[in-house]
């Protein structure tokens, strides 16, 4: 593939979701979708296992200043759980640790699952991305000796919907909606050692990220061939971005208040409720999305927490 000279005035902020196959890493697909766009300035949106698949936005130019906020979403899976072995990874992928002939019932299926609906403290898994006294948990586990012991901790996770759709004795598939923060590997690890058998994930596709869906993905392959007018037709428009979040109009003279750090009120703002929320989005006169704003330290006031500023 021939790398695009980096240009990173004439692609537009936004979106783009790409639809991962099993095998790259999300820093991998990152990296692609830079040549592939000409664009230095792209994140992701949260981290897909190797072997996942589907949804992983990719915030584009401005949009990378809003990846904290689509991080925060509830996401929703679809995952294939195997039984009867327990890896180090949680997922086919790793070491085994142990294996047993042993299957569940039906019935003891059904009841395990619902151990696992509603909120509940969940250990993420070793081998993951989170951070452990500053230091990556995988790249901990990796180190061998004492250093496992230093597992990430426990949180509190919410699944709001778990679904059994196909159950073979052997593996059950099942869909998900849960809260941010949540591993389907370690649903997978709990829901083997719940049944005393052991499980792990042998296939797990990411179907929703917040706002995004399968709908709107670009399959890896087609962002690799694609040019980059294509790409840009299927960007998430950077100004309809977090539309569950209320919106204000600044007026033309509460711009500059805004850019400068200054609160704006009533006076400056339309459309704003009575009752501020935790978070506002601040759109210009002509409809561009200027600035995240939170509740002032006056009353009725809002104080950008993000500006956004122009595109580059």
């Amino acid at each position: 593939m021939v790398e695009r000279k980096i240009d990173p005035i004439s692609f537009p902020d936004g979106v783009l979701v790409v639809d991962k196959p099993s095998g790259p890493t999300s820093h991998d697909v990152v990296t692609l979708a830079r040549r592939a766009l000409g664009v230095s300035r792209i994140g992701h949106t949260g981290t897909l296992d190797p072997i996942a698949t589907g949804v992983l936005p990719l915030v584009v130019g401005r949009a990378t200043r809003l990846a904290q906020y689509f991080s925060a979403s509830h996401k929703e899976y679809e995952a294939t759980v195997a039984f009867g072995r327990a890896t180090d990874t949680y997922d086919i992928a790793g070491t085994v640790l142990s294996t047993s002939p042993e299957r569940p019932t039906p019935d003891a299926l059904d009841a395990a699952l619902a151990r696992f609906r509603g909120t509940f403290e969940q250990t993420p898994p070793a081998y993951s991305a989170k951070s452990i006294d500053g230091e990556r948990a995988y790249a901990l586990a990796r180190k061998g000796g004492d250093a496992p012991a230093r597992r990430p901790k426990a949180v509190t996770v919410t699944v709001e919907r778990l679904d059994l759709v196909a159950f073979d004795g052997d593996t059950v598939r099942l869909s998900m909606r849960v809260t941010p923060g949540f591993y389907v590997r370690s649903l997978a690890h709990d829901l083997g050692a719940a049944l005393g058998m052991g499980a792990v994930i042998a296939a797990l596709r990411r179907t929703r990220s917040g706002e995004f869906d399968l709908a709107m993905a670009v399959p890896l392959e087609e962002l690799l061939r694609s040019d980059r007018e294509a790409l840009a037709a299927r960007l998430v428009p950077f100004d309809t971005l977090l539309p569950d979040l209320p919106s204000a109009i600044l007026s033309p003279t509460a711009l500059e208040r805004v850019k400068n750090g200054l609160e704006v009120g009533p006076g400056d703002v339309s459309g704003l409720p009575e009752s501020l929320p935790p978070l506002t989005r601040l759109m210009g006169p002509g409809g561009q999305l200027v600035a995240l704003a939170k509740p002032g330290k006056a009353a009725g006031f809002l104080h950008a927490s993000v500006v956004l500023g122009p595109q580059s």
